[in-house]
């Protein structure tokens, strides 16, 4: 348990900037969650369209470093080559 005053802000702080987080990675996972779904039902213009959202999703927690930017560039790649594929 924090002792001092400084130690006891820092305890609130923190406790602020995870809520915060949380909503966030929660935002950006049910952006990625609709991409996938629409990636399993095969539907590519949906997928598009969903993924046009997602991308800037990922790349803003990148940003705020919620996630690693090479998670983020990562997830964005597979995603957007999973939708390439559904063109074949």
């Amino acid at each position: 348990m924090a002792n001092t005053t400084s130690a006891k802000k820092a305890t609130r702080k923190i406790a602020r900037r995870t809520a915060v987080n949380k909503s966030r990675r929660t935002q950006m996972r049910g952006s990625i969650r609709i991409v996938e779904e629409a990636i399993a039902k095969g539907d590519r213009d949906a997928a598009i369209k969903a993924m046009t959202r997602a991308e800037p999703e990922l790349m803003r927690a990148a940003q705020r470093n919620i996630i690693h930017k090479n998670n983020a560039s990562r997830k964005v790649s597979r995603l957007t080559h999973q939708i390439a594929k559904l063109a074949k």
